[in-house]
């Protein structure tokens, strides 16, 4: 069957605003909850502005939905996970959980670079893990330069400035866990520092 591909994120912002409605959230609350600006917010929700998975995440445990529901897939009946992949900046993030509050799992995929991506860090709330699965994973850390390969893992507070692309531009694959501020998996690591950890 022919037809242009759905994009991802089409009818996100109606979404949106239809949630904080229901909750009867205004905009300079959720700015605040968020520490955001009202403008973003408003942007997002009139579909001026792309979303970000740094914004959809904690709009999803505000509202207390799956991730997978602001970004419209499909209900069904079927208890098993149905993994509907998103594209962000070059990169696939397929959601493994659907839970609507706390820790969300992602597989990461990092494609083939032949020219590499320009590191641009980036700081929002919360706390991440990660662990390689294949390829070699550059990990910019606050003012760290880690490569990570298979088998090791990273914790870190994801309000330190942090950026992830390929170390030689080849594909790579990781699993991702990121809870909110405070949520940490076992794994224990110093905010200024990231652990790794070989299996």
């Amino acid at each position: 069957m022919g037809g242009a591909p759905r994009d991802e994120f089409d009818g996100i912002g109606p979404r949106l605003r239809a949630l904080r409605r229901e909750r009867a959230i205004t905009l300079a609350r959720l700015a605040e909850v968020m520490g955001v600006s009202e403008s973003v917010l408003s942007r997002l929700e009139s579909g001026k502005r792309r979303p970000t998975l740094e914004l959809l995440l904690p709009l999803a445990r505000i509202y207390g939905v799956p991730l997978d529901d602001l970004v419209g897939a499909p209900r069904t009946g079927d208890p098993r996970i149905h993994l509907k992949p998103l594209e962000r900046f070059g990169m696939v993030f397929v959601p493994l959980s659907r839970r609507p509050g706390g820790i969300q799992a992602f597989k990461m995929i990092i494609p083939d670079t032949p020219t590499p991506r320009e590191a641009t860090p980036q700081t929002h709330e919360g706390f991440e893990w990660l662990y390689v699965l294949n390829g070699r994973l550059r990990l910019l850390l606050g003012d760290r330069d880690l490569t990570l390969g298979p088998g090791e893992a990273a914790e870190f507070d994801t309000t330190l400035p942090h950026w992830l692309g390929s170390a030689d531009g080849r594909a790579v694959e990781l699993l991702i866990l990121f809870g909110p501020q405070g949520a940490r998996t076992h794994l224990r690591a110093t905010p200024d520092r990231a652990h790794r950890h070989r299996q």
